[in-house]
């Protein structure tokens, strides 16, 4: 279902992508049959890639045939992409396989590739000439440019954390804000809510969060509901499946919207959006106020995938109810059944709460895990004193489920902060976010398992995103709660 005025809206909203030019030089070694060579951009980049080719020696009787293959880090290069074998399509996978009849030439590739590392492997050449290849170059685009970041004097290891996080978020800064550029390319709900967060502490692009939010309101499920995720080419259509807690999420971050610019206009627009979802989502409570995941669509939650998601799913439902509660209060609507409704399921979320353990359990197995605090303590349903118990108490729970995603160790890292936390809250993210730099990495990624860090739920590397959207909130937090200067005018303590 489409609304015309809201994607109407959305299209001129639709940004100018910046393009930045990158050449890396080659050598004079000549390519024979089965020779490769690998150039280093020194950053991850987005964009479409040129090669220029001469040969030498004797005429070129046969065409030249050589494959390219793309890596977002070093470690993507030692992978054979013929033995992948996950359930994500292989042709997400970056590589080129091209026939050159008449040499010199330069190859430009019509596809937008995301990388740092390009190894270019020679296939088949005759044996009366040789290939060399004195540069290649990449046209790289993004929304946004980093002239517009505004500098904050960090510790270095500090310093470091946002300029991998910026890098990522810089990265996924396209048309719309995607949630990796290497593979999907899509607009999803989750990732956009804390790229937004991000880029109100960076880049402060508000047009193309507006952009964003109109473009789900634009395009939705047959029922109204919003879909996870948007598709923006051909035309803007949504994607079939959608999320019981990314669809909640649009309110939390049209709220964040709102306060960070006071958009009236854009607020009462898209409220009654909003209203929609709540309409959709309500039902699948039973008559105690208690969520019934078996009646909603999938809980998403984290990529741990042994997750109960109950609890997790009745607090996130909270969380945006009280987004709605402040719109509404803002634009002078009655909302005392909406009151109600939080009180409701603020009460049947607390019977959740296992006095014994002292922390909140969720589904028929009782299950403990992190998700499950840290969402209690994000909606408040507990107060921050009760929050900080629980999350100590969950310490020491040894067969908790765990986190296994950049976006749950943020959510992770709000409750520490909102429980008064914050120096345990920033030595956990560097703790986590630090694995990650010390591979060498220039962007952050979509999984990081500490325990296993070639893990990727699609079943192979060589379709892992290792730039992602939700993984860029390091530098949120540090400008916001450590750097910001109405919280402290030295930094860090």
């Amino acid at each position: 279902m489409k609304n015309q005025y809201f994607l109407e809206k959305a299209e001129r909203l639709k940004p100018v992508l910046l393009e930045e030019l990158k050449t890396v030089l080659g050598s004079s070694r000549p390519l024979k049959t089965g020779d490769e060579v690998i150039f280093d951009f020194g950053n991850h980049y987005v964009g479409y890639l040129s090669i220029d080719f001469l040969s030498t020696g004797h005429h070129q009787d046969a065409p030249l045939y050589f494959q390219i293959q793309f890596a977002e880090i070093r470690d993507e290069l030692n992978q054979n992409p013929d033995s992948y074998n996950g359930w994500i399509s292989k042709s997400w996978i970056q590589e080129e396989k091209i026939h050159v009849d008449v040499l010199p030439a330069t190859v430009a590739l019509p596809r937008r590739y995301a990388f740092r590392y390009v190894k270019i492997r020679i296939l088949e050449v005759s044996s009366n000439y040789s290939v060399l290849i004195p540069q290649v170059s990449a046209r790289c685009v993004s929304s946004v440019n980093d002239y517009a970041l505004s500098a904050v004097r960090m510790k270095e290891e500090d310093a470091l954390l946002d300029k991998i996080s910026i890098r990522t978020l810089h990265n996924c800064m396209q048309e719309v804000f995607e949630d990796g550029p290497k593979r999907d390319r899509r607009l999803w709900l989750g990732d956009l809510r804390l790229q937004a967060l991000a880029n109100y502490q960076t880049y402060r692009n508000y047009s193309l969060v507006k952009r964003c939010l109109y473009l789900f309101a634009g395009s939705t499920l047959p029922d109204g509901k919003l879909a996870s995720n948007i598709f923006i080419t051909p035309e803007v259509e949504c994607d079939f499946q959608s999320m019981f807690d990314y669809t909640l999420f649009f309110l939390n971050t049209l709220w964040d919207y709102y306060e960070e610019t006071k958009d009236n206009e854009t607020l009462s627009e898209l409220e009654p959006v909003c209203e929609k979802q709540i309409e959709l989502l309500r039902q699948a409570f039973n008559e105690n106020h208690l969520l019934n995941p078996e009646k909603t669509d999938r809980i998403f939650v984290d990529w741990n995938l042994k997750l109960d998601p109950q609890a997790a799913g009745q607090a996130i439902y909270i969380y945006a109810l009280k987004a709605l509660q402040k719109m509404q209060d803002v634009l002078g609507k009655d909302n005392s059944v909406l009151k109600q409704e939080i009180s409701e399921k603020t009460e049947a979320a607390r019977t959740l709460f296992d006095e014994t353990l002292g922390v909140f359990i969720s589904g028929k197995e009782k299950q403990v895990s992190y998700a499950s605090q840290i969402w209690m303590i994000l909606a408040g349903v507990v107060t921050p004193a009760e929050g900080k118990t629980i999350l100590d108490k969950l310490e020491t729970i040894k067969d908790a489920e765990g986190m296994v995603s950049p976006y749950a160790y943020h959510h992770y890292i709000e409750a520490l902060i909102q429980t008064g936390q914050k120096e345990k809250a920033y030595r956990c993210m560097h703790d986590y976010w630090d694995g990650m730099v010390q591979t060498g990495t220039d962007t952050f990624w979509e999984l990081y398992n500490p325990k296993n860090p070639e893990e990727s739920p699609y079943g192979g590397i060589v379709v892992h995103s290792f730039c992602h959207a939700w993984s860029c909130t390091p530098t949120y937090f540090l400008r916001k709660y450590y750097y910001s200067k109405e919280v402290n005018k030295t930094g860090f303590p």
